[in-house]
């Protein structure tokens, strides 16, 4: 409801602003919308090396909880 009254203040104060960012906010999220996807792409990646890199942790026991003692 904020964001709406704010963008009514801006329309009657400086429409030519208001209208420019209209028109360009979706012109923007598309020229953004490769970068979002390739981030998306380079941490499913590095999310992949971290889970090859702490496999062997894992299948040794490494993620008991802090406290736990061995025997139990």
């Amino acid at each position: 409801m904020a964001a709406f009254l704010l963008w009514l203040i801006l329309l009657v104060l400086c429409w030519p602003l208001a209208l420019l960012a209209l028109i360009l906010y979706p012109v923007v999220w598309l020229l953004l919308l490769p970068l979002r996807l390739f981030g998306i792409a380079v941490d499913g990646v590095l999310q992949f090396i971290r889970a090859v890199i702490l496999l062997p942790a894992r299948v040794l026991g490494g993620n008991r909880r802090r406290g736990q003692s061995v025997g139990t």
